[in-house]
């Protein structure tokens, strides 16, 4: 049985789906149960019910993005940081296997030198090294509290090794996006922001990052971090050439003259623009389309908000605080 944890989320409710599809028994339960004062009544719990495996998608990114986290540091620290970790305390002292789905946002720019940020390469933009947002601070910390320790090695820059040996998953999502319309989606939020900031990212398709996290159990592939985004890297331009050429959205998109006008006139904390390597996931057997393959085929397969609901949903940010929801 497995037990997934934030199952209503952005994230969650793709897992809920591939398990339907592969008659997988699963059981849902809330990310809020997870204190270190419930760890005992845990414990029992997940015995009594023979789970053998648990999926966290829980986390908290603050609605409608990363500045709520802002004004809400408690529950951003629970959710992306104490949650995780006692996540791992329960399944070690029931001896079964976890993954953990963690954020790529714990980097800005690429690697010195060039090229993605490997998953043995300590974060640069957390807690450590400020500047940082605090939900990204938040997501580095909860890595820290599975075991990942800054390691200088003298190399050209430090490593992120593990305490000991790893003994779940930490899976690395990056800027999701999918074909359905929908206020936690790249592709949406692109097209309804009224000004957009020119930067290279990574992403990773929704679809494709939850069948790849899986097929790291399936697979038994080893424990440890993984960058789960589709290979390559995008320019917001880029994006929004992709929209037009499959005539999503032809509006006017504007930009921000620079990252200092976006960060003066539209936003409350620094922003993780970043690229991340894949050859990890790669050379264990994982594949998955180019993140260019994956836009198009999104694009190509666009159902707006209406055509999937009958009406527009209401995209203003939620008063309620909901850590069971993880969508960057």
């Amino acid at each position: 049985m497995i037990l997934l944890i934030g199952s209503t989320g952005f994230v969650g409710a793709l897992f809920g789906e591939l398990f339907d599809r592969k008659s997988i028994s699963w059981t849902a339960m809330s990310g809020r149960r997870f204190t270190f004062s419930e760890k005992d009544k845990l414990i029992s719990e997940l015995s009594a019910r023979s789970i053998s495996f648990v999926i966290n998608c829980a986390g908290y990114t603050g609605k409608p993005n990363v500045d709520a986290c802002e004004l809400d540091k408690g529950n951003c620290l629970e959710g992306n940081a104490i949650l995780p970790s006692v996540v791992r305390e329960v399944c070690g002292a029931l001896g079964i296997g976890w993954g953990h789905v963690s954020s790529g946002c714990v980097f800005a720019g690429e690697r010195p030198g060039g090229g993605g940020w490997r998953e043995d390469d300590a974060p640069n933009f957390c807690f450590r090294r400020p500047p940082c947002s605090f939900y990204s601070g938040t997501k580095a910390l909860g890595e820290e509290l599975l075991g990942w320790r800054e390691v200088d090695t003298c190399a050209d820059w430090p490593k992120w090794e593990h305490e000991s040996v790893p003994q779940g998953y930490v899976w690395r999502l990056r800027i999701p996006f999918d074909e359905n319309d929908g206020p936690r989606n790249y592709l949406s939020k692109v097209q309804r922001y009224e000004n957009l900031l020119q930067a290279r990212n990574s992403l990773s398709q929704l679809s494709d990052f939850v069948d790849a996290c899986w097929e790291c159990v399936e697979k038994r592939v080893p424990h440890g971090i993984y960058n789960v985004t589709n290979p390559g890297s995008v320019t917001t331009s880029e994006v929004v050439d992709l929209i037009n050429k499959h005539g999503v959205n032809n509006k006017d998109y504007k930009f921000f003259d620079s990252e200092e006008e976006f960060m003066t006139k539209a936003a409350k904390t620094p922003r993780s623009n970043c690229v991340l390597g894949t050859t990890k996931l790669e050379a264990a057997g994982i594949k998955m389309r180019s993140v260019r393959e994956a836009l198009e085929w999104s694009l190509e397969h666009w159902k707006r908000e209406v055509e999937r609901f009958g009406e527009a949903r209401d995209c203003k940010p939620s008063k309620r605080n909901d850590i069971d929801r993880l969508s960057l």
